[in-house]
């Protein structure tokens, strides 16, 4: 009796790819890369059942460059990994050697964690099979960039082609094997949110998005990631399950993300760079951003509660992001590589929190932030001495935060005063105007101020967070 053979693979290399010539300096070929590497995810696995004439339904799940599918017999896994082996040889040309393909496969026999190990294991083993190969370590000759193969165009197609024959495996005409692109995921299809702000027909530019920010003219990438989503898929009882979450979190994250992009405020300002199993990225007005990372936090959570409140434990159940803002001139890349460092630098301060303006929120803290932000913006428009108030109070934050990287108590206790003295600065009430005005600093400076532990000050970070978000929005 035959045994079922699981066979798991995913991308390595991809960010190295991303970052380097011509998609480096070339923001239209850094998307295409983008586009091709999402589509190389969802089709490689696609072709290789194809290749075996075996039907799609065996296709496990695939999405965010990894994937999984179920074969038959032992006899079918030695020709898918004949199958992959060709496919890496077109890639390390078409990339230079930056991607390859690593897989491991194992009987579906035993309890399903110990599956799980035996096909981590085997992508451990071939992720670092080269580093025991004989002068790993010797200096890399010089190498010139390969031409770029990449096709464009594939963020409109309406299908796409595979075939060996092609330079990057994927093209928009022909092929030996095609599949639709659409928004309903089917057994015939690939589901792929691909929303684009537009430029008329072209996709906007981050230029062109910069623009269309309210305030300062900047745009952004916004990044998140589930928390603990590989530790929940481990924690599933079998493949059934594995496969059960892993559609579910790609439903919600290509639909959710796909409904948002639709809605007025972010029609036009924000553009599906990709979108995995569990994670995601975008770029956009650096405004609609912060604004579509709440909404999206909301939705999550909502999600998470009605899906997942059965399953015991916290992996999954909530969701880290990150905002990097860059100037109309930034390359793409660039802001890419930034983002990436930031989302781990979100991800190693805590789990279900937002890094955003150089500061780590925990999302109820951001709420707070936005209200703030309201606030700020209130003064600064309504009365004639906001725009001193804010001034003097992005600079008292500044002073706590150099106090802060060198503590003292003679310090604190000039700051304390220092604090008191701003308070009284504005303290004189005249009109009706005014005392509305000493209304409302008084809250903004309750809200921002945190406890006053034995007379040393503590001002709470959502507070500069609003700051520097009220001053973006206002310039």
């Amino acid at each position: 009796m035959a045994v079922q053979i699981l066979l798991q693979g995913r991308l390595a290399g991809t960010e190295d790819f991303l970052l380097a010539a011509p998609s480096k300096f070339d923001n239209r070929a850094f998307e295409a890369r983008q586009q091709w590497i999402t589509l190389l995810g969802e089709t490689l696995p696609r072709a290789l059942l194809a290749h075996l004439q075996l039907p799609p339904l065996l296709l496990g799940s695939a999405g965010g460059g990894r994937f999984l599918v179920i074969l038959p017999d032992a006899e079918r896994a030695a020709e898918g990994s004949a199958f992959l082996q060709r496919v890496n040889e077109i890639l390390r040309t078409a990339t230079g050697g930056l991607i390859q393909i690593v897989w491991s496969s194992t009987e579906n026999l035993g309890d399903w964690t110990v599956v799980r190990k035996r096909l981590a294991d085997g992508l451990r083993e071939q992720t670092t099979a080269e580093v025991s190969n004989p002068g790993y370590f010797d200096p890399l000759p010089s190498q010139t960039s390969p031409a770029d193969v990449i096709p464009r165009g594939l963020r409109d197609a309406t299908s796409v082609g595979w075939s060996l024959e092609f330079p990057a495996l994927i093209q928009v005409e022909g092929g030996e094997y095609r599949w639709d692109l659409s928004r309903q995921a089917g057994v015939e299809n690939i589901a792929l949110p691909r929303h684009a702000a537009r430029n008329g027909e072209a996709v906007a530019s981050s230029r062109e998005l910069a623009k269309r920010a309210k305030g300062t003219k900047l745009w952004g990438i916004l990044r998140g990631e589930v928390d603990g989503f590989q530790n929940r898929l481990r924690r599933a009882t079998g493949v059934e399950e594995h496969v059960q979450l892993s559609l579910l979190f790609l439903h919600f994250m290509s639909g959710e993300i796909e409904l948002l992009c639709s809605q007025p405020e972010y029609f036009q300002k924000v553009t599906v760079m990709r979108v995995g199993l569990a994670d995601f990225a975008l770029c956009g007005a650096w405004d609609a951003l912060a604004s579509f990372a709440r909404d999206l936090q909301r939705v999550f959570a909502v999600f998470a509660t009605d899906h997942l409140k059965e399953l015991p434990g916290a992996e999954a159940k909530s969701v880290t992001m990150s905002l990097t803002l860059g100037e109309p001139a930034d390359a793409m890349a660039a802001i890419w590589e930034t983002s990436s460092r930031d989302l781990e630098i979100a991800k190693a301060a805590d789990k279900d929190c937002f890094y955003i303006l150089g500061r780590v929120l925990e999302w109820k803290q951001l709420k707070n932030a936005a209200e703030l932000r309201e606030t700020v913006t209130q003064l600064a428009e309504d009365f004639r001495g906001g725009a001193d108030f804010l001034q003097q109070l992005r600079s008292l934050y500044r002073k706590v935060e150099a106090a802060a990287l060198n503590p003292g108590a003679v310090e604190q206790d000039r700051l304390t005063a220092r604090a008191l003295r701003f308070q009284r600065r504005f303290a004189k009430v005249g009109t009706k105007r005014e005392r509305e005005f000493q209304k409302l600093r008084s809250h903004l400076m309750q809200e921002m101020a945190g406890r006053n532990l034995r007379g040393r000050l503590r001002l709470r970070p959502e507070g500069l967070v609003a700051l520097e978000w009220a001053r973006l929005a206002e310039d």
